[in-house]
């Protein structure tokens, strides 16, 4: 199991007017509607894709990418792209601030996230992964040859795969050290030479003021609150994404090195993205 980052210093959510909980109930009803509506055409439409495409998805992905965009255009956070997601097989790095994150990068484009094993238990997320393609991936040296089979024949079959190398997610406010674990999965002699990374910096622009790490979720947060304190205000901040230069595995000799360069990428951006 991963350690969770914690600051030890919360920040402290703003209150929640009587307009603020109007924008609570109209936000959140249309995102349940958006987000369990869209997941419905994804099941039916797998049932279909399934047996025709197999591994393949070529079409419900492009669902999971819309409710994503139609997420923040109801919560009213505005997106900023800089740079221009590969179009090469291969995974999407980033940093992790946030359970927006998922929304985030999947607006961009066609992902299946990587994510701990634990999350496939959790009450409602755990089905919304399941359904949208999660690989799940236990930090156990005994399932490391499985799971790099996994990583293989997803890879190979097209799929962008997007994970979050810190292990857990922060303030926003800094890169923590990458582990270098998951890169080890990118240098058999299957995917060595065809494969791709790209690092993806996040971050993120509280509303006017209130305290920067708002939009952040990490230790012991309740979900539940930090997302009604996400859709109350009246006046959003915004999300920004900047995706670097792809790298290729083969220019590197080992899995430090690789996830090294991605860590370096991510950091810089994070660093003038703040500036």
């Amino acid at each position: 199991m991963s350690v969770t980052w914690d600051s030890g210093d919360p920040p402290e959510l703003p209150p929640i007017s009587a307009m603020g909980w109007l924008r609570v109930i109209l936000r959140g009803t249309a995102l349940a509607v958006l987000v369990f509506g869209g997941l419905a055409l994804l099941l039916l439409l797998r049932l279909i894709e399934r047996p025709f495409c197999g591994q393949g998805r070529p079409v419900t992905p492009h669902i999971t990418r819309t409710v994503c965009r139609l997420a923040f255009v109801i919560i009213g956070i505005r997106r900023r792209v800089t740079g221009t997601p590969m179009q090469h097989r291969g995974a999407i790095v980033a940093n992790h601030s946030s359970w927006l994150d998922i929304f985030a990068l999947n607006a961009d484009q066609c992902l299946y996230f990587v994510s701990k094993a634990e999350v496939a238990g959790w009450p409602g997320i755990g089905w919304l992964a399941r359904a949208t393609g999660t690989v799940f991936i236990e930090r156990n040296r005994t399932r490391a040859r499985e799971q790099t089979h996994q990583f293989q024949t997803r890879l190979l079959a097209g799929h962008k795969l997007l994970f979050f190398p810190e292990g857990t997610s922060t303030d926003g406010q800094q890169v923590i050290p990458f582990k270098t674990t998951l890169f080890e999965a990118f240098f058999t002699n299957e995917l060595h030479d065809a494969i791709w990374i790209q690092p993806v910096t996040v971050l993120y622009h509280a509303p006017p003021g209130v305290d920067p790490r708002f939009y952040g979720w990490w230790g012991d947060m309740s979900f539940g609150a930090h997302l009604l304190a996400t859709l109350a205000p009246a006046r959003q901040g915004h999300v920004s994404s900047a995706y670097h230069t792809p790298l290729t595995v083969a220019a590197f000799t080992d899995r430090k090195a690789l996830a090294r360069a991605c860590e370096n990428a991510i950091r810089t951006g994070h660093i003038n993205g703040r500036r």
